[in-house]
């Protein structure tokens, strides 16, 4: 049921745009302003898309006089909606030295402003549930960007020298629990969002799959296990890779994860959102693509799960989010049941493609661009990262990258 009190909403829309704002205060306005590669984008091109969002679906259709912040904005800040009409090259988002990170501080001022008038003024009836549904999916998809904030933050201060810290302090590890493999049954399974709250149009609608009886491992696969891979040759033994997992691999000349690096002494650190640090073993190895995970699972002598396999688990076995606090020692976290680190981790790839459920349909007009346009040469990877929003994960959520994605919180679960 959607929440339409206007009072609530207030308190929820500034709770999660004061959020963002507060991703970005540790910042400096050139660190907002810097791209750091074609799939990232700046922090200001973020603060002021998801200002866009609010703009362009709620206030231009419902908002009495509407007239636009600034009419160049629509262009600038239109992501992938061909439906609205022009788009500001992805690739080129960190030349946008125009708007000033201060003018789009205001924009985004103006326009939450403009969104809690429009809350006190519309009466009861269809006006209301409208804006409710619409508020509803515009701040989930801010969460969405408060995370892709972090990711493309870190990808950016990766690149330079000094490595600069964003976070004041990194969190130890707590020793990694012992691998168990916990047996689901199978059968046919109901996947998919049961209802319950909020939800992506590409989790429903809920479905049944046919699951053949399997075993999930219990945690996440850790720093010092992916470790012995590398150092069994793992980035150099093609009977380990998919073919083009191989190809990509060969091209970089990859020999490890993102962000990891070995001195001339052999100790290996890695680039964390604490700048650069010892590589911990025992905390779950991050920003592997799937190809990575896939040659791993096969050198382990297992396989990765499908998106139904690890629904299926993880409601077997009664683990849920909850509101889990993005960089939470891992030691904090209460996963439920006896399968860990579902959650509030790092986001655990699938073999899985990116496809619709059976029945699925987009929303009419530009707002169905949402997902639907993107089920192709995707994999689906499922739970959520350590820099996912508190109360914004559950079970059923279905997170989507290339195979070569590495610069997500993308980690690895096994099956058998």
């Amino acid at each position: 049921m959607l929440m339409t009190d206007p009072g609530l909403w207030t308190a929820r829309y500034r709770t999660v745009r004061g959020h963002t704002l507060a991703l970005a205060a540790p910042l400096s306005a050139e660190d907002c302003g810097a791209q750091s590669m074609p799939d990232a984008s700046p922090v200001k091109w973020h603060l002021a898309h998801t200002t866009w969002f609010f703009e362009t679906f709620i206030l231009e259709a419902l908002e009495p006089g509407f007239a636009p912040f600034h009419p160049a904005f629509r262009v600038l800040f239109n992501s992938y909606y061909n439906g609205v009409g022009a788009k500001h090259p992805r690739p080129k988002r960190g030349l946008l030295t125009r708007p000033s990170l201060d003018e789009v501080k205001a924009y985004r001022a103006n326009v939450d402003e403009r969104i809690v008038a429009l809350l006190g003024s519309l009466a009861d009836g269809a006006a209301r549930e409208r804006l409710a549904a619409l508020l509803t999916l515009g701040v989930e998809h801010e969460q969405q960007h408060q995370e892709l904030i972090l990711t493309d933050v870190k990808h950016l201060l990766a690149q330079s020298a000094l490595w600069p810290a964003y976070l004041e302090r990194a969190l130890p590890a707590a020793p990694a629990s012992p691998l168990d493999w916990l047996p689901v049954e199978g059968g046919v399974v109901t996947i998919g969002h049961d209802g319950d709250g909020f939800c992506f149009d590409n989790e429903l609608p809920r479905h049944r799959q046919f699951v053949e009886p399997f075993a999930l491992a219990s945690r996440l696969v850790t720093n010092g296990e992916f470790l012995a891979f590398i150092e069994a040759g793992g980035y150099t033994t093609p009977a380990l890779w998919l073919a083009e997992g191989w190809d990509w691999a060969c091209a970089q000349g990859l020999r490890q994860p993102l962000y990891w690096q070995r001195d001339d002494a052999g100790n290996w650190y890695e680039f964390t959102l604490a700048g650069l640090q010892p590589l911990d073993p025992h905390r779950p190895v991050t920003h592997v693509s799937l190809f990575e995970a896939d040659a791993y699972a096969h050198w382990a002598g297992a396989r990765l799960p499908t998106e139904g396999e690890w629904e299926c688990a993880a409601r077997a076995y009664g683990a849920l989010p909850g509101d889990v606090p993005a960089f939470a020692h891992p030691g904090e976290l209460a996963d439920a049941g006896a399968l860990r680190q579902l959650f509030g981790h790092c986001w655990q790839w699938t073999a899985s493609s990116y496809a619709p459920y059976p029945g699925f349909k987009p929303a009419a007009g530009a707002i169905g661009e949402y997902n639907g346009k993107f089920m192709v040469n995707q994999y689906v990877l499922r739970g959520s990262s350590c820099a996912t929003p508190a109360g914004h994960a559950r079970v059923s959520y279905r997170n989507f990258f290339p195979a070569a994605a590495q610069w997500q919180f993308t980690g690895i679960r096994l099956a058998r």
